[in-house]
């Protein structure tokens, strides 16, 4: 299996939904190349209630209304629509590798409008060696809290964000709801040679700004807004790592953990003259466990500084000050006797305000049920429903989300 769509094959194993294994392969002289992605749409219907809208799970929208509004859309779901194009060859005692893809939406939203629904998530090369592992320069998903997302079954699926971010590439899934996002960054990692079933990954990625998102988590009577700063990364990269072990047998499995650690300097906002600099730091643990057609997923993850949902997002307060955050999720799944698989979800995103704050507790929930059943090698049929709420201390808003639709791999 080459490595031109880690993301989409893993998630495919993860949930066994899919046997699809490389796309289109193709002999080119001293390379092969692999030609393949993913296609995925779903129907999905939204309702949103409580005292602000856009509420669940939803840290890039809130009207800061209080009503009750539902609204249904075409769109893809947490994987984006996927072509990649990677290619391999030995050379000089080297595995040497590259890998670049295009991701487009699938959903519109406005009239003769098809922009911005397209992103490019990987470009990245490869060098090594079975015997001394290998190195990766470009843009791939994240190290920190990448098996967290790997390990969710909405992967395959909506999850939240659905109603909100209708018009945009992907929805949330379970990110803010359980994980923070992993995203997709700019690296220089090293990653060790198999050892039995354990390996590593070590590496430094580009430093990100620091932001605020307080005008979406809350309504402005709740002083969020005048107590969040904003700061930019710093003269240094972040670093990141994680270390895995993975077994097979009757009992199959995998653990892991991971990390990262960045500098923020600029750290301002309301009543701060000059600047302050700070690290913010995240660590996160998990386990998923396979036996007999059940699966048990097991996630915790605790930041400080990093905010929630998004990286750096909200992490920090007007003084500069870092905001606790931390995040977990658990996940059993069953595959019954006709290939389909049945899971249920719940998990928990809080970030903790601090003294100067107008808020104590921000906090997104979700439940998940879902069904994912393959119909062919490489096409899935999905149905879920997704129930979020979203606390302000008091306030709370809800969204409840209903998606049925395909993921084809290739």
């Amino acid at each position: 299996m080459n490595n031109k769509l880690k993301l989409a094959v893993a998630a495919a194993l993860v949930a066994g939904a899919s046997s699809a294994n490389a796309g289109i392969m193709i002999p080119a002289g001293d390379w092969t190349l692999d030609i393949g992605g993913v296609v995925n749409a779903y129907y999905t219907s939204t309702r949103q209630s409580g005292d602000f809208k856009g509420g669940g799970g939803n840290v890039l929208g809130g009207s800061n209304e209080s009503n009750e509004s539902s609204e249904s859309n075409i769109t893809t779901g947490l994987l984006p629509n996927y072509l990649s194009v990677s290619g391999k060859t030995r050379q000089n005692d080297l595995d040497v590798g590259f890998t670049i893809s295009v991701n487009p939406g699938a959903s519109t939203t406005r009239a003769g409008f098809q922009g911005a629904q397209q992103e490019n998530r990987q470009a990245f090369l490869t060098f090594g060696d079975a015997s001394w592992g290998s190195i990766k320069l470009g843009k791939d998903l994240g190290i920190y809290a990448s098996d967290a997302i790997l390990n969710d079954m909405t992967l395959l699926g909506v999850g939240s964000g659905a109603g909100i971010l209708a018009g945009n590439t992907t929805t949330l899934g379970r990110i803010g709801t359980g994980f923070m996002y992993a995203d997709w960054k700019s690296q220089a990692a090293y990653t060790s040679p198999n050892w039995n079933g354990f390996s590593f990954t070590v590496g430094v990625t580009q430093a990100w700004d620091a932001t605020n998102a307080g005008q979406f988590l809350a309504k402005p009577t709740n002083g969020f807004n005048s107590a969040t700063s904003s700061g930019r990364g710093g003269s240094s990269p972040a670093f990141e790592g994680k270390a895995s072990y993975a077994w097979t047998g009757d009992v199959a499995g995998k653990v892991w953990g991971s990390f990262i650690s960045q500098k923020v300097e600029g750290l301002t906002g309301a009543g701060i003259i000059g600047s302050t600099s700070d690290r913010a730091n995240a660590f996160d643990i998990g386990t998923t466990v396979n036996v007999a057609g059940f699966g048990l997923t097991a996630y915790y993850g605790d930041g400080e500084g990093t905010g929630t949902t998004l990286q750096l997002r909200d992490g920090f307060d007007s003084t500069g000050k870092a905001r606790d955050s931390d995040d977990w999720y658990l996940q059993g799944t069953y595959v019954l006797p006709t290939t389909t698989k049945l899971g249920v979800s719940y998990g928990q995103s809080t970030l903790d305000g601090n003294s100067v704050d107008g808020f104590n507790e921000y906090q997104n929930t979700m439940w998940t049920v879902g069904a994912y059943h393959p119909i062919t090698k490489h096409l899935n049929l999905v149905a879920e429903y997704s129930d979020v709420k979203t606390e302000i201390d008091s306030a709370e808003g809800k969204s409840k989300t209903v998606s049925l639709g395909a993921i084809l791999f290739f």
